[in-house]
């Protein structure tokens, strides 16, 4: 590679830094992050007040709490243990409450479902690189 070369690679490479746009990001405390506000624009726009459609990290905020979908996963966990438990309980005491025994065993399962589902759209959110 000869030095003109060079210089014409590390031009390109600057370019390909300059021609993005920049935001915050926030990055919760289960690792799961999203962007914030908008930074500041590259050189490279297509209208006035457009930005380029590439996304770099200006800066990252971490935060104490989990994500959205973290707390809602967390939730239906909480109401699935309490609702295992309330069952639990029927069945020690005697099975004489059939009809709220059954009802509750489908909430459960009804649960199990909400909270599969949940926990796959947050792993295809942090399997993916554009958020």
């Amino acid at each position: 590679m000869n030095v003109d070369q060079q210089d014409d690679d590390t031009s390109w490479e600057l370019l390909a830094v300059t021609c993005m746009c920049f935001y915050n990001q926030k990055r919760f405390s289960c690792g799961d992050w999203s962007w914030t506000s908008f930074a500041h624009r590259c050189n490279y726009e297509y209208r006035t007040g457009e930005t380029c459609g590439m996304k770099l990290v200006n800066m990252t905020e971490n935060e104490n709490s989990k994500c959205r979908l973290c707390e809602k996963i967390d939730t239906k966990f909480r109401r699935r243990s309490a609702e295992v438990e309330r069952l639990e309980r029927w069945k020690r005491e005697g099975a004489t409450l059939v009809a709220s025994m059954d009802r509750s065993q489908k909430l459960i399962m009804d649960l199990d479902k909400e909270i599969y589902t949940l926990q796959r759209e947050r792993e295809d959110r942090r399997n993916t690189l554009v958020r």
